[in-house]
């Protein structure tokens, strides 16, 4: 059983509806324009400097938006302990700016000192799901709050696995008390790329866990008959992507979603015009619309 989790405490909760990432490249358009998102996402890492422009501008968009930090370096499936400086710079981070949601995925990407700059797949085991909580309740402790856990996408499944990836999910949240960050692209791109059904998948999450949702294109490598998707953020939401949002958010009731595009990316506008599209389905979503912290 896990201690008493951190709670945000007085940050008001997100809204229900569609963020977008922020881009330094649509930091100036966005301040002028001030569309009417519920969130802006950035990578923490990107903002551990002590200042200059990034949080210039970082500063004034959280006067307008509620922001959601969104960690791709704590590696918290790494055998080894968690990098407390690492911790250190996080948690400065968030005493400086209370984003409204803290995320990181239950992968690995760091051996010792070293950083492989890759979110790779773990073995569900019971040994590994004992390692994933003590990582999640660390960083909890240590930052002061709850966090969100997401779900990578797969390119192969570890032969050792011996718990089903939806469920070990639900166990790591169930244990530390943490929450999920259902990314609907990554269960997709697994599900193709490792042959199992993703409606099935997604029937083993336990609605009241997932907290948050991240939607995003991928590309698809052919050679022959063989077929990979490549989870790579440089293009549209796919369209059975938006078929298993719109049946997760019936199912559910909508959350706050994010919009995710890295590679590639594109002017502002084709940004928000994914966003207002997660925004329609929720508002077609027979579930009662509501705030989560």
């Amino acid at each position: 059983m896990h201690s008493q989790t951190p709670t945000c405490g007085s940050i008001p909760p997100v809204p229900a509806r569609a963020g977008i990432g922020g881009k330094p490249a649509h930091y100036a358009e966005l301040l002028a324009a001030r569309p009417p998102l519920a969130f802006v996402e950035v990578h923490p890492e990107n903002y551990m400097g002590e200042g200059g422009p990034p949080h210039a501008y970082l500063e004034v968009i959280a006067e307008i938006y509620p922001l959601s930090f969104h960690g791709v370096g704590m590696s918290l499936g790494s055998s080894g302990p968690l990098d407390r400086g690492h911790l250190a710079r996080w948690r400065k981070l968030i005493d400086r700016y209370e984003p409204a949601l803290i995320s990181e995925h239950i992968a690995w990407s760091r051996v010792g000192e070293v950083c492989l700059h890759d979110l790779l797949p773990l073995p569900y085991t019971d040994a590994t799901l004992k390692l994933v909580c003590r990582h999640v309740e660390e960083m909890q402790l240590v930052l002061g709050r709850r966090i969100l856990v997401e779900n990578p996408s797969s390119y192969i499944t570890p032969k050792d696995s011996a718990i089903p990836e939806a469920d070990f999910m639900v166990e790591v949240a169930t244990r530390t008390g943490c929450g999920l960050l259902l990314d609907i692209n990554n269960v997709f791109v697994s599900a193709t790329n490792n042959g199992f059904d993703p409606r099935a998948w997604l029937a083993r999450i336990s609605g009241h866990l997932v907290q948050e949702i991240h939607l995003a294109g991928h590309a698809t490598i052919r050679s022959g008959e063989l077929e990979l998707r490549i989870d790579d953020h440089g293009s549209p939401v796919c369209d059975d992507v938006w078929d298993l949002y719109r049946e997760t958010i019936a199912r559910i009731g909508p959350r706050p979603t994010l919009i995710e595009w890295d590679t590639d990316v594109p002017e502002l506008p084709v940004l928000l015009g994914e966003a207002a599209r997660a925004d329609a389905a929720a508002a077609l979503s027979e579930s009662p619309h509501a705030a989560v912290a």
